[in-house]
């Protein structure tokens, strides 16, 4: 039905925003918040450029870990701002 209407994008954006804490966990979780998805790309806003820096060093596995959870590749990028 969801796929009819063209809802399955909308779904897996907000599916993402969803499970963002349970796939980075807690202390990751309290550091970042989510500030958009679109075009495959998710901006994420980082309490310091410290957590920044750390959360670009492991962004492929963050990425990885993401469309893992979500059974599906709908998540391109990660941009930490």
């Amino acid at each position: 039905m969801c796929k009819t209407l063209g809802f399955v994008e909308a779904y897996q954006q907000y599916k993402t925003i969803q499970i963002w804490s349970s796939v980075v966990g807690e202390t990751i979780s309290e550091a970042t918040s989510i500030e958009r998805f679109s075009n495959g790309q998710l901006f994420i806003c980082v309490k310091n450029p410290v957590w920044r820096m750390e959360l670009n060093f492991r962004k492929q596995e963050i990425l990885t870990r993401l469309n893992a959870a979500l059974e599906s590749s709908i998540v391109e990028g990660i941009i930490f701002k």
